[in-house]
């Protein structure tokens, strides 16, 4: 009788594990890379309403601080939307670091599901009865007629009129742009310095010793600029490697050519861990470090 139970209880549990078991073997739908304000993996939208859409949040964005995205995916499966949408807001970490003023409004075009999730800080007057009440007045309505620009731009329109009215620390104007946003300004400074810098720190210290100090004062420097800790030790590291093979050229002296290739290209990519970003040719858009509690609102059409 005990092995009879046993029996009956193994045949009951794989009963009720077996719809269940293919979604098992299904991988995650990857999360895309943050590039644009508006990132449309479905073809859905055209590039000039797509260009509209990513003025509208820029403009937002710069007057306001507040970081809004949008992206529009085939399917989440095999997770439901709501997973799917936080570990985007999660992996994209929108708004601003500390303020956590960031917002996604992210389509599932095949699974006619959409979200809207929300940063910390916009909980209050982005409530999920309110994110509910755009998405199932404003955007599905739009959505049923298959006006998808429609319904996104009004729903963002939503959104940011309401957000407008919240109390928020204003922009860092210093920081608008995304010329402004990176370190690429600062590579011609630092490679002079660098290169000049090691030349001397060479004569009084050795090649070895005086590789470490020019990649600690590049990467101290570039820390003092507002930069993360990782970028400033990747920059160090970089103007390190720099220093030491320079001093390698010429039978141990100072090549008057330098060997900037590897250097200067590496260096002018290494904003991409800095506090945000916007929409140029150089970083593209990227998030401040804001957080997400799983705040928002779901819906379908």
């Amino acid at each position: 009788m005990h092995l009879r139970g046993l029996w009956a209880l193994l045949i009951l549990t794989l009963g009720a594990i077996g719809p269940w078991a293919p979604a098992f073997g299904q991988t995650q739908q990857p999360v895309p890379k943050l590039n644009t304000r508006v990132t449309d993996l479905t073809g859905t939208l055209t590039a000039e309403q797509q260009a509209t859409l990513e003025d509208k949040l820029r403009t937002f964005e710069a007057r306001k601080g507040v970081q809004i995205a949008v992206l529009i995916v085939a399917t989440t499966e095999p997770e439901d939307i709501v997973n799917y949408s936080y570990r985007v807001a999660h992996n994209w970490k929108l708004g601003r670091a500390k303020i956590d003023d960031g917002a996604l409004l992210i389509v599932a075009k095949d699974d006619r599901e959409l979200r809207i999730e929300v940063g910390r800080a916009l909980e209050g007057p982005l409530t999920d009865v309110t994110a509910h009440r755009i998405i199932s007045d404003t955007i599905v309505p739009l959505f049923r007629q298959g006006d998808f620009y429609g319904g996104i731009n009004a729903g963002l329109d939503q959104i940011i009129r309401i957000v407008d009215g919240e109390p928020l620390p204003p922009p860092d104007l210093a920081w608008q742009g995304t010329a402004e946003k990176n370190i690429s300004h600062l590579v011609p400074f630092l490679f002079v310095a660098v290169f000049f810098g090691s030349v001397m720190l060479r004569a009084v210290f050795g090649r070895g010793l005086g590789a470490v100090i020019a990649g600690a004062v590049a990467g101290g420097l570039v820390y003092l600029a507002g930069q993360s800790i990782f970028v400033a030790v990747v920059a160090g590291l970089l103007a390190f490697l720099f220093a030491l093979i320079s001093g390698f050229s010429g039978g141990g002296l100072w090549s008057s050519y330098p060997r900037t290739g590897g250097w200067a290209g590496g260096f002018g990519r290494g904003s991409g861990g800095g506090w945000s970003g916007g929409t140029s040719g150089g970083g593209g858009f990227q998030g401040g470090g804001g957080r997400f509690n799983g705040g928002g609102a779901s819906g379908s059409w």
